[in-house]
């Protein structure tokens, strides 16, 4: 089966010589394969025609074009496709009541799809994407005699009601406005506000405009606001961005009490987290933006693993080149290298809140990861260390160029990725060596030609890393940079951190919730802790294990390791792992670990 796909977002047929038609060998011997579509204004593919040699994959300046192979049983299972030469999803998970159901892949195959269909607002075209609006009549006599029929069936009769928590919480403040208290009001119709208040701990903003929230607020007003809705199915849609670690598992725990009588489905990338939350979990795989394949679904652990290998032994397929590995490792021993930088106790005063950092030092090389709850000062940190705020009281001793990516990013340039770099960085953006360490392991160059205005989420904060490590700097400020990374995006990213680092002996300061992404980047960690909106104290930096210990003893919860890929696992709570971790001491790496690093 030949799947042609043309990104329309990339091909810009006024601005190339239309190298895809003039080097198609069928096309110079007179066969129609490739040509420009009138209505569309970029290239269309005939997939009878195409002989899949991927010359035009090769002569396209804007890498715009896609020619697959997949297996011809595939063609019986294309549940939608967005229309000629576009994204197709083949297969659909099927929700179950009495279980969290989770959704795991990579970005930009086809899990917000999923949730669209699931919900009942877009119906499965079955891939005549030319009708301009499916029947369900055909859905469900495509679908007769599947587990997923009867629900189908019951959302296209309107038998289930749908709620569902958008993705961008971010962006939450510019759709409403006025006090978190009075939006949530509106939507309580089952009197549960006060229950949610308390297990979501929105006490401390609910009096507050929406648009003075952090994102950590937004994310569980958002949360609230879908567990209000008196509704049969729930949706969240990666619930865990800007949480702190204790948040993620109230939220978790929160949404699991759901289940019980209702349809739950999550789709989240902290793997620590959906192993926790979810019971049966889908894996997708495919190519972003391509198309999308569910597998069959696989208890949560099966399915965490079989994701991190790569390869799905039924199916005898491999989606992924390489394993993601997961090191068992003593701790990082405390960094020894020239100082970049010392801090006397730094403060920081502003209306209603107050930070206060105890003295420390950066040393050149080091990499410091920055963890702690929400609210505690994490951020204005990093600014002070920007010089975007000055300190109350308190001095940044050294001398030093920054370079910083901030928490939250908006596409405000005019223009293409590429031109925003080559401002950025300058003759850098041209160098084999910014080309092979950062643009390629982020996968930022195939978007080089793209306006910046059409980046989602993920593809922003991966051109902004870029950016950030691309630039002349003594000190890397990055400012959760896992936000709206899929699983191994964010491996990838630990990676490009640290290696760009090592390699120029620079200095990283990542501020981030991710704990295993912290643990892969970092030599070194600060922890801050405090009254979250009032006061917080930054201490550190400590060795990893030390570190460690600090806060996870500060947040109450224990990691074992996987026994088949060491990735780290959230204990239950007092069973007889975290006990004895907590007795000795050891909250993160295995007891066995720290003895070695002792």
């Amino acid at each position: 089966m030949r799947v042609a796909v043309v990104f329309k977002d990339r091909c810009q047929p006024k601005r190339c010589h239309l190298e895809c038609i003039a080097f198609c060998p069928p096309q110079r011997t007179g066969t129609e394969v490739i040509w420009i579509d009138p209505e569309t204004t970029k290239a269309a593919i005939s997939e009878e025609t195409c002989i899949s040699c991927g010359i035009c994959i090769k002569k396209c300046p804007f890498d715009a074009i896609r020619i697959i192979g997949l297996p011809e049983a595939l063609k019986e299972d294309l549940v939608h496709q967005y229309g000629k030469n576009a994204f197709r999803l083949f297969r659909i998970p099927v929700p179950k009541k009495g279980e969290v159901i989770g959704l795991l892949g990579p970005n930009g195959i086809g899990k917000t799809t999923c949730v669209s269909m699931l919900s009942g607002e877009t119906a499965p075209n079955l891939g005549h994407y030319r009708r301009k609006k499916p029947h369900w009549e055909d859905v469900l006599e495509y679908f007769k005699g599947t587990e997923v029929h009867d629900y189908l069936a019951k959302i296209a009769h309107k038998e289930l009601t749908t709620a569902i928590k958008p993705q961008y919480v971010d962006k939450l403040s510019k759709i409403y406005s006025g006090k978190v208290r009075d939006l949530l009001r509106k939507i309580d119709r089952q009197g549960k506000l006060d229950e949610l208040t308390d297990s979501l701990e929105l006490g401390s903003f609910m009096d507050r405009g929406i648009a003075q929230l952090s994102g950590g607020e937004l994310q569980r007003l958002a949360i609230a606001a879908t567990m209000l809705k008196d509704a049969d199915v729930y949706f969240f849609d990666e619930p865990s961005s800007y949480l702190d670690i204790y948040q993620r598992l109230r939220v978790a725990k929160v949404i699991q009490s759901l289940s019980k009588e209702k349809y739950v489905v999550v789709v989240e990338h902290d793997l620590a987290v959906l192993d926790f939350l979810a019971d049966t979990v889908f894996l997708m795989y495919g190519e972003e933006g391509a198309y999308g394949i569910i597998a069959q679904p696989r208890p949560v652990r099966t399915a965490i693993n079989v994701y991190l290998g790569g390869y799905l032994k039924e199916e005898n397929i491999r989606f992924r080149d390489r394993e993601i590995r997961f090191d068992v490792r003593p701790p990082r021993a405390a960094w020894q290298a020239e100082v970049l930088l010392e801090f006397d106790e730094l403060t920081k005063r502003y209306e209603d809140f107050e930070l206060v950092v105890h003295p420390g030092r950066l040393r050149k090389g080091e990499v410091v990861g920055v963890v702690g709850p929400n609210a505690t000062g994490k951020t204005t940190f990093v600014k002070l260390l920007a010089g975007q705020e000055a300190p109350t009281s308190g001095v940044v001793q050294g001398k030093w160029q920054v370079s910083y990516k901030p928490q939250y990013l908006e596409a405000v340039y005019e223009g293409t990725v590429g031109d925003l770099i080559r401002e950025a960085v300058g003759k850098k953006a041209d160098s084999g060596y910014f080309e092979t360490e950062i643009l390629q392991p982020l996968k930022v160059k195939g978007m080089l030609e793209r306006d910046v205005s059409t980046l989602s989420g993920g593809e922003l904060q991966r051109v902004a890393i870029a950016l950030c490590l691309g630039r002349d700097a003594d000190i890397y400020l990055l400012d959760e940079p896992s936000a709206y990374l899929d699983s191994n995006q964010r491996m990838e990213a630990a990676r490009t951190i640290r290696r760009v680092m090592e390699k120029e002996s620079r200095t990283g300061l990542i501020v981030d919730h991710d704990v295993y992404f912290l643990d892969m980047v970092s030599d070194s960690l600060m922890v801050f802790s405090g009254e979250p909106g009032r006061h917080g104290v930054g201490e550190g930096p400590f060795p990893m294990r030390d570190g460690m210990n600090r806060f996870l003893r500060m947040v109450g919860i224990t990691f074992r390791r996987d026994a088949d890929t060491n990735r780290p696992r959230i204990n239950k709570l007092d069973s007889r792992l975290d006990r004895e971790q907590k007795s000795a001491g050891e909250y993160y790496y295995a007891i066995e670990e720290a003895v070695k690093a002792s």
